[in-house]
């Protein structure tokens, strides 16, 4: 196979297989995309070959494996992030093994490469007491102060995912009786969720009264009227939780993103009595199976459970075998 195979395989990969056939959504592709940026650069140093001069031989299951590694240490990534960039270059090679009938037993190879298991720890989460001190934080004298304040309260409130909330258009937000939010979430899943407090609709209801956006316009935009990113709001989070660790030290010890948000509003659910099922319906869930994670993680919870057992009136005391036990275990 030559250069240009990789070549018209990677494009066709992109245009017809994600974009045509499939219609990936723009954060999958975007995924990919840069699963193969990575890659190209990393063969081309390796190889020492222009990335236009790579063959598709060249990423061999070998290459990928030091690629894989090479994600773990010199990017100081985890292993779901090293499984995520397998699960694209998966994806392509079983694309490429249909068309290239040729490439088989090269793709068979990085086919088989396993996924990388890690530890499951229990989901952070912030407290009533984190949440208030988080969502106080960014200074309102200010424009983007405004923005930040009233964009937490709605992340607090109900639990959107990042790319959900830097998606919000002015008309995804309703009032009135019913009030709520609109948005397409994870799988191209529309859903409506409540605006659950009154302090947050009056927030939201002043801020898009100061931010006089159209109804196609971004809710929370930038200075210069673009779209936030969804980095510039992992660090716009990461900047207020700084601020409120001078009101809250407990703060101190939690690595909050935006994510962590949806976690303290779901918790927040559970512990009001609210059924996982419609935590589920809330938060998006594919499954009720992936709210489970939350009940895991709910130490008041155990705590009330264990508390309606009845109490054990057995003396506690060390144990100490007779003569016989001894003499038996001697006996082996």
């Amino acid at each position: 196979m030559t250069a240009s195979t990789l070549a018209t395989l990677v494009q066709h990969f992109f245009t017809a297989r994600l974009c045509a056939q499939m219609q990936a959504s723009q954060h999958t592709i975007a995924s990919y995309r840069d699963t193969f940026r990575l890659l190209l650069r990393y063969a081309s140093s390796e190889l020492h070959k222009s990335p236009t001069a790579l063959a598709i031989e060249d990423l061999d299951a070998n290459l990928i494996g030091r690629f894989l590694l090479h994600i773990e240490t010199a990017r100081s990534k985890g292993a779901r992030s090293r499984n995520t960039r397998l699960a694209a270059i998966r994806s392509f090679f079983r694309h490429a093994a249909l068309h290239e009938p040729a490439l088989l037993l090269h793709c068979q190879k990085i086919l088989a490469m396993p996924s990388k298991r890690f530890d499951r720890r229990a989901v952070a989460f912030l407290d009533n007491t984190e949440m208030e001190a988080l969502s106080s934080a960014p200074n309102r004298s200010t424009w983007t102060g405004r923005r930040d304040h009233a964009l937490l309260v709605l992340a607090l409130q109900t639990g959107l995912r990042a790319s959900e909330i830097v998606g919000l258009n002015v008309c995804d937000i309703v009032f009135g009786v019913g009030g709520h939010v609109r948005c397409l979430g994870k799988g191209r899943k529309e859903r409506c969720t409540p605006l659950r407090r009154r302090a947050t609709i009056k927030v939201l209801t002043v801020w898009l009264r100061e931010r006089e956006g159209s109804p196609d316009q971004p809710v929370f935009p930038t200075i210069s009227g673009r779209r936030l990113s969804r980095d510039a709001l992992e660090k716009l989070v990461k900047r207020h939780v700084d601020c409120a660790k001078r009101s809250c030290s407990t703060l101190a010890n939690k690595r909050v993103t935006p994510h962590v948000l949806r976690h303290s509003t779901a918790m927040d659910l559970l512990r009001h009595g609210v059924d996982q099922s419609v935590i589920a319906l809330w938060l998006g869930h594919e499954t009720i199976a992936t709210t489970q994670i939350y009940i895991h993680a709910d130490m008041q919870l155990k705590e009330r459970a264990l508390a309606k057992l009845p109490v054990s009136n057995i003396k506690s005391g060390r144990y100490r075998p007779d003569d016989q036990l001894l003499a038996f275990l001697e006996a082996l």
